[in-house]
């Protein structure tokens, strides 16, 4: 495939991103969109879900289907099936790979074998940790054990895939305790495993308790605990390939790269966003606000919209590739986007900075970060510049 095509059929690529909004109980860092199951609601929800897949649906065939929440496991197995066989009506035959996350509480049989006879390819567990304490402290429902059989229950389904959601970061965490999640994550051997630095959010009960000065934020604690899974993962067969993010040689997630590579994805359900035809785009973040647009003819479920120039999505392939090993190529982007090579000028003399310091790595037009520029990833990404618009 030569560079032309290559482009071409990355521009082609169509993900597809599904919200549950529902959960049994928040967890304490958790700042997406959800509330709890309430009488007739994910009925509700999957009525006005097959409303917003007629009204918009995929103009074209599906690569890649993430099915996220909220915990999609706390539907049924009847109400699970119905929600893929929506999806599915919609999404064409050409579907690579379809994800869904799970909540080990959630994980039955039945319900495994609801998804994968529906289509389901990958399962996404949110582990968060192996250690009771820190579940506790993260207000997590589950305890470690469970996470251990919820895995053991979607291997012997047999599906292509399976990752392990990790964090680290949590209050009181020690640098041991991360090492032996990592351990357990590695000894159990998923395909996948993703490793995320906790987040202080607003409006959750960790934030709160950060704005009253009872936690803190320690950056070299932090950073601790990056290098040691950047260490400590492709030592055991992990290949790095996203900041956050380790797999099997060729068990990446398709769907988040063609996300970070800028390609197009439509998003389905409440507060779920879409980039397609040069739109970047989110739907309100209430059940039934969105819902209710649904029945109305000459309503939108949409709440925000931003214009994308072609300059625009550029930029933001430099500012998510700076998170990929891979890195980023100037040339490619350009062509991709039809965008003029002087364009990048700026940006280039902004990373001469990084490259003199050790922070940026560059061969030909291609930039990647280093371990020692990876930790500084989001600082060199606020300071990125626009590109020229003169030229």
């Amino acid at each position: 495939m030569n560079v032309q095509d290559k482009n071409k059929a990355e521009q082609n690529s169509l993900g597809v991103y599904v919200h549950v909004p529902f959960c049994s109980s928040t967890c304490d860092f958790c700042a997406f969109y959800q509330e709890k199951p309430r009488k007739n609601s994910i009925k509700s929800y999957i009525n006005w879900l097959r409303r917003e897949f007629m009204r918009i649906a995929p103009p074209r065939s599906v690569e890649t289907i993430f099915i996220g929440g909220g915990t999609p496991g706390v539907l049924s197995p009847d109400e699970l099936s119905e929600l893929c066989e929506i999806v599915r009506e919609k999404s064409g035959d050409e579907v690579k790979e379809w994800s869904v996350e799970l909540a080990p509480n959630e994980v039955t049989p039945e319900k495994l074998g609801v998804l994968k006879a529906g289509g389901v390819t990958r399962v996404s567990l949110g582990v968060q940790t192996f250690d009771a304490e820190l579940l506790d402290e993260m207000g997590r429902r589950h305890p470690p054990e469970k996470a251990l059989s919820a895995y053991n229950l979607i291997r012997d389904m047999g599906f292509e895939s399976v990752n392990l959601d990790l964090i680290f970061g949590a209050p009181g965490q020690t640098i041991e305790q991360w090492e032996g999640d990592l351990s357990r994550a590695v000894e159990l051997s998923p395909d996948h495993i993703s490793t995320y630095c906790l987040t202080f959010e607003e409006d959750t009960a960790l934030y709160a308790r950060l704005a009253k000065g009872e936690l803190s934020i320690d950056p070299d604690r932090e950073a601790a605990f990056y290098e040691l899974a950047w260490e400590y993962l492709p030592s055991r067969g992990y290949g790095q390939y996203e900041v956050s993010n380790f797999a099997r040689l060729g068990m990446e997630s398709l769907h988040n790269l063609n996300t970070w590579r800028m390609n197009e994805w439509l998003g389905y359900g409440p507060s779920a966003a879409s980039q397609f035809g040069g739109k970047r785009y989110r739907n309100v973040s209430n059940l039934e606000a969105w819902g209710h647009s649904l029945e109305e003819n000459n309503a939108s479920p949409v709440e925000e919209v931003e214009a994308l120039s072609d300059r625009s999505l550029a930029h933001d392939s430099v500012l998510f590739g700076l998170r990929l090993n891979a890195g980023f190529d100037f040339a490619e982007i350009g062509r991709r986007f039809s965008v003029p090579f002087s364009a990048f000028d700026p940006l280039r003399l902004f990373f001469r900075r990084f490259e003199n310091q050790g922070l940026v790595e560059r061969e030909g037009d291609r930039y990647r970060l280093p371990v020692a520029g990876r930790i500084l990833a989001d600082a060199i990404a606020s300071e990125l510049p626009e590109l020229a618009t003169d030229v």
